[in-house]
């Protein structure tokens, strides 16, 4: 049996367990139009084209955004769908930010 330190196995449990939520971060980039990443980010999440408007101009200001949160299945999905997009984006643990 192969004994693993118990910080490595509390963190895997953490992982891997559904009680922390995971989040999808949309990066900023210097290809696509602000128009496009509005457009997206209603058509994948439904969004408003205010909040849409609000999370681009995130995006584009600050680097980044989170636009949702969730299982990590949930999340590694998203950041497929914005993939296909040609966005850019990546999944965390939310307790990581």
């Amino acid at each position: 049996m192969v004994k693993v330190n118990e910080k490595v196995e509390e963190e895997l449990q953490a992982i891997f367990s559904g009680d922390v939520p995971w989040i999808t971060i949309v990066w900023d980039d210097p290809v696509n139009l602000m128009t496009y990443v509005t457009y997206v980010l209603m058509e994948l999440f439904g969004f408003s084209k205010e909040k849409a408007t609000e999370l681009m101009m995130k995006i584009h200001t600050e680097g980044k955004a989170v636009v949702s949160t969730g299982s990590r299945e949930e999340m590694e999905r998203d950041v497929a769908r914005i993939h296909e997009f040609g966005l850019w984006a990546t999944l965390q643990r939310g307790d990581q930010q």
